[in-house]
């Protein structure tokens, strides 16, 4: 019986006619798989986005097979999609040792993110089987020699296969002798902030322009951030915070898709009074942006966590959301996931708490901010990005 892929579903994520939650590289490293006789216990699989792959060969009757999903949608969606179908037997690890120590072979999808790459086939040679074979799979088109490249800085064996379906498999073997230390984390300085970043984190450990943009603006004081139809400063300040011992007053700062925390720590050792919360979805940013915290001395301060669209938060927990959003949902561009971001800084902001947006000036977010937060405004704007303030209603 063949697997029923077209009742897979995104959800929790963005689902639109343009976004699939399978295609054709699953169904290869799917066969592939089936084909090479290993037990399910003796195989991983990584970047399974929504769960292709591990419920095709769970469905196969291959149990104990280990997954890694970056994103707290995929991780989310792939539950779903088990549930639905009534499968179960799989078992959801990190990107360490607990999801490779004994595997024979490990089936990828190939991130974007050459970092990525490399830090994925570091971690396999270091912890998988010594007759590992690592499978990775990618639509022809997103392919590059670069991506044999990096595979080969693990594996002393490279080889590409033959493309079907528009998609192509790349067979890694005979892993090399592991670094040390590991590639990833790497760190860089910027004006006296040090960012962290394991591969898979976006930018990596430079410091991207639209972020540049809001720390510029997030220079002013942090009554400035509130709107003057609001209450002093002071009193909008109270309003929302608890008192923390030696009579300072907290106030709640959310950095939604903090990536590797560059917003949320530079707040934190501006606003020593502070209590800042980073979230992403993103497992590698999560872990970056962890490192970037204690990188800088306020891991005490900086709570991270790995979650979709804040929805571990209670609503109205916030006096300031900053948000950079993507406009990117894998290699599709899609606007979906900034309005999911939009909406959720909305239900978590308390009445009259601002939102402070950085966007590629091009998208035009002012107006969809406006409709699902509240008034917003131009507070700066360069050649290419642009800052806005949202209060929320």
């Amino acid at each position: 019986m063949e697997f029923p892929y077209s009742r897979l579903r995104r959800r929790p994520d963005v689902e639109a006619e343009n976004l699939q939650p399978y295609d054709a590289t699953d169904l290869l490293l799917v066969e592939r798989a089936l084909a090479a006789g290993v037990p399910g216990g003796e195989i991983a699989v990584i970047g399974d986005e929504y769960g292709a792959i591990t419920l095709a060969l769970t469905a196969a009757g291959l149990a104990g097979i280990r997954v890694h999903q970056d994103l707290a949608t995929g991780r989310r969606a792939l539950d779903l999609n088990a549930a639905e179908l009534g499968l179960t037997g799989y078992e959801p690890r990190e990107l360490d040792a607990s999801l490779l120590s004994g595997a024979r072979l490990v089936l990828l999808q190939l991130p974007k993110s050459l970092a990525e790459l490399e830090e994925t086939a570091d971690a396999v040679a270091r912890w998988a089987a010594p007759d590992v074979v690592l499978v990775a799979g990618g639509r022809v088109k997103h392919m590059t020699l670069a991506q044999n490249d990096a595979l080969a800085r693990s594996f002393a064996v490279v080889q590409a296969q033959r493309a079907a379906r528009k998609s192509r498999l790349i067979v890694a073997s005979e892993p090399r002798d592991a670094a040390d230390p590991p590639p990833f984390p790497v760190a860089q300085q910027h004006d006296g902030l040090t960012l962290v970043a394991h591969g898979g984190a976006f930018a990596g450990a430079k410091l991207d322009i639209g972020t540049r943009v809001l720390l510029e603006v997030l220079g002013v004081r942090r009554s400035q951030l509130l709107s003057d139809r609001s209450a002093p400063a002071s009193d909008a300040q109270t309003s929302a915070a608890t008192s923390a011992p030696g009579g300072a007053v907290n106030h709640v700062v959310v950095d939604l898709g903090c990536g590797t925390g560059a917003l949320a720590v530079s707040y934190a050792i501006a606003h020593p009074e502070a209590r800042v919360i980073a979230t992403d979805r993103s497992a590698a940013a999560v872990a970056s942006a962890r490192a970037t915290a204690a990188a800088n001395g306020v891991a005490d301060r900086v709570e991270v966590m790995h979650d979709d669209a804040a929805s571990a938060l209670p609503a109205g927990i916030a006096d300031v959301v900053l948000l950079n959003p993507p406009f990117h949902l894998g290699t599709s561009v899609h606007t979906g996931a900034a309005t999911r971001l939009f909406e959720a800084a909305a239900r978590i902001l308390r009445p009259e708490g601002a939102l402070l947006t950085v966007f590629n000036s091009s998208l035009a977010y002012r107006a969809e901010l406006t409709r699902l937060v509240g008034p917003t405004e131009q507070l700066h704007r360069t050649s290419k990005f642009t800052v806005t303030r949202s209060i929320r209603r």
